[in-house]
């Protein structure tokens, strides 16, 4: 299986959801074929080799185009293409997907999300009919940018989201179907994208984790001091709007509470590139903001528990498979934790977003029973294990590839 996949983003080093779903996909699909990995380079880093992806046929770079310039502004309020599109809009990168489309037939052309929908149209041109276009949708991005519109304050930028949100599900319903296939993270998008297109060639493959890599016995680089007071822990990347949104509000409205409860108890905000707003939560009580960390398995290995404060998003989060990896128990919000097949009371706990108190008895609770933390902790390995390690994602990718290609012929 001959494959070109193209990317909005560098997959490596994999520091952010988006970037493990990548890297892991190209791993699998380069093992069981020759892939080409076409992606636009993060600003200022070298561009990645073969050395990097060493499993890949080819890597070639193109620069980032700069986003959000007044010009693209305007155009994606009256042009066809919405503003996350512009952004990743660049003549590079379409000379490129030219260039290797024209230069050999590639049994399947994967673009990674929709932001690449350009160079699809680009590829098909130049690969005729025989260009089979597969999308990986990390989120339904119309939804996610809905709920984003639902949680800004300004009417412009509300006004300006809610615009965007529907040019993307015009675009989301046209390549739904024009496109060869697509792959979503769970089965609630699943049935979301059914709905508008039940004809579709949809799969569903999961986020995962690396359950060796995360599991409590795995060899990590220790903590610098032994845990001297029971910490919280939020993960992610933190100039990420949700998160900046999940780690203000939940700092300002849940933690007072939790930290009254509990005096000694510690909120461990770990994720690179933190944003403003999120670098002076660090002021308050009890909070320590890190900033970009080499390894985050140490303090997995320190955390008490993590919670995932989600109000807004889209996708599963690697987060919580993560901490259930290394057998951190998993507070979270249900948009937290939506499009896992997680079970509540089981593998994880769920509290709404402004409910403090329910994030207070679940602490309380984990806090009291040693037991009920340990079956917690024991059923959420269990489930990773055996649902969401990126091995068994892999296979099913390439499988699912494999078998829709087969039926073509």
């Amino acid at each position: 299986m001959h494959t070109l996949f193209l990317s909005p983003r560098q997959c490596w080093p994999a520091q952010s959801g988006a970037k493990l779903r990548e890297f892991h996909f190209v791993r699998a699909l380069a093992q069981r074929g020759q892939l080409t990995y076409l992606y636009f380079a993060d600003p200022g880093t070298e561009p990645l080799t073969r050395k990097d992806l060493p499993f890949c046929h080819e890597v070639v770079a193109i620069p980032k185009p700069p986003a959000y310039g007044p010009l693209k502004l305007v155009q994606g309020v009256f042009g066809r293409w919405p503003l996350p599109i512009l952004n990743y809009t660049s003549p590079q990168m379409s000379a490129a997907v030219e260039r290797l489309a024209d230069a050999k037939t590639y049994d399947l052309i994967h673009l990674d999300s929709i932001h690449m929908i350009r160079y699809g149209e680009v590829a098909a041109r130049s690969g005729g009919s025989a260009a089979r276009i597969v999308y990986n949708w990390h989120n339904i991005e119309s939804e996610a940018m809905q709920r984003f519109s639902a949680t800004v304050s300004s009417p412009g930028k509300r006004w300006y989201a809610r615009l965007t949100a529907s040019k993307l599900a015009a675009l989301e319903r046209e390549i739904l179907k024009t496109a060869f296939g697509h792959v979503v993270c769970s089965v609630r998008e699943l049935d979301e994208l059914r709905r508008l297109a039940p004809s579709a060639r949809i799969a569903v493959i999961e986020n995962g984790v690396d359950v060796a890599r995360f599991s409590p016995g795995a060899d990590v680089i220790p903590q610098a001091h032994e845990p001297q007071a029971p910490k919280i822990l939020f993960v992610g990347l933190m100039d990420y709007y949700p998160n900046v949104e999940a780690a203000t509000s939940f700092s300002q409205r849940i933690w007072p509470l939790l930290r009254r409860r509990f005096p000694n108890l510690e909120l461990w905000i770990v994720g690179a590139s933190p944003a403003p707003a999120v670098l002076q939560l660090g002021n308050l009580d009890g909070v320590t903001v890190t900033g970009t960390v080499p390894d985050v398995r140490p303090y997995y290995r320190d955390a008490f528990a993590a919670v995932v404060p989600l109000r807004t998003g889209g996708g599963t989060r690697l987060k919580i498979l993560e901490a259930m990896a290394a057998g951190v128990p998993v507070i979270s919000t249900p948009l937290g934790a939506e499009g896992l097949a997680v079970t509540p009371g089981v593998n994880i706990l769920l509290a709404e977003p402004d409910d403090a108190q329910t994030w207070l008895r679940h602490l309380e609770h984990l806090m009291e029973s040693q037991s009920g933390r340990k079956a917690l902790s024991a059923a959420a390995l269990d489930l990773v294990r055996t649902s969401y390690d990126w091995d068994i994602l892999g296979r099913k990718l390439c499988d699912t590839y494999e078998g829709w290609l087969r039926d073509q012929v």
